[in-house]
Parts: C-alpha cells; sequence; structure tokens
C-alpha cells in the first residue's frame, strides 16, 4: 500500500474555496483520509481527540492563527510530533523563521501547485509512492 493511502492529513483554512482546492490537490496525490477545520481553534480541538501524521494550515485565520496553533500543538504531548506545513501567501523570510523555531516542518507559499504540495509533504514524510 503506498504511504499516501495511510497518511491522515488535517488541512486548516478559514476560506472555504482555499480548503477545497487542497483538498483537490491531495486528492490528485492520493491522499484521502483528510480532516477539515476552519480555523486553528477548531483543528486544535479535534486534535486533541483525533491527531494525524500532518497538519497542512493556512497562516492568516481568525481565533488562532497557524503558528499559533502550531504553537498549541508542540506544547499538548499527543500532537506534539505532529507534521506541520505551514501555507502562506506572503511567506517573508521572519515567519518562517518564527515557525522554525517553534518546530515548523515545512512551508508552502501561495499560490502553490500539487507538485509544490507534494514536494512539500514528502520532504516531512518521505515518499509518498
Amino acid at each position: 500500500m503506498a504511504a499516501a493511502n495511510q497518511l491522515a492529513v488535517m488541512v486548516v483554512d478559514d476560506t472555504s474555496v482555499s480548503r477545497m482546492l487542497m483538498t483537490e490537490s491531495l486528492a490528485e496525490i492520493g491522499i484521502s483520509n483528510l480532516a477539515l477545520a476552519k480555523d486553528g481553534a477548531e483543528a486544535l480541538t479535534q486534535l486533541k481527540t483525533k491527531p494525524v501524521h500532518l497538519v497542512i494550515s493556512d497562516q492568516y485565520m481568525p481565533n488562532l492563527d497557524g503558528l499559533g496553533l502550531l504553537k498549541a500543538l508542540r506544547s499538548h504531548g499527543p500532537t506534539a510530533k505532529v507534521g506541520f506545513i505551514l501555507v502562506t501567501g506572503s511567506p517573508d523570510k521572519s515567519l518562517v523563521e518564527r515557525g522554525r523555531t517553534m518546530g515548523l516542518n515545512n512551508f508552502i507559499a501561495k499560490p502553490y501547485t500539487t507538485k509544490t504540495i507534494r514536494a512539500a509533504i514528502e520532504a516531512v514524510v518521505g515518499r509518498l509512492t
């Protein structure tokens, strides 16, 4: 069985269109075990009861942004080692560096393609096929 089939991923984004586009790209890659959340607070609630292998989160969201979610996950034992990829339209160096100090595994700059998503995921979890 391909690794993509076994990977549990949560997509966190406050925009339904962005969640749908990411979900479609993940489906093209072969990842179908997905959970969705509309912001970091909702994601955190879900992840505390049902952790995933990888979180792909937008940075700029109401209630709890991407780095806030990352910090909360890293400080909670059962989710401390979850892979985390930040998605942002403004991947400035200071944001990425701040994320790295918090345990960020990778980031994806918008606009993205299925190919860049696959590369970002494989850099965190290894080959998907």
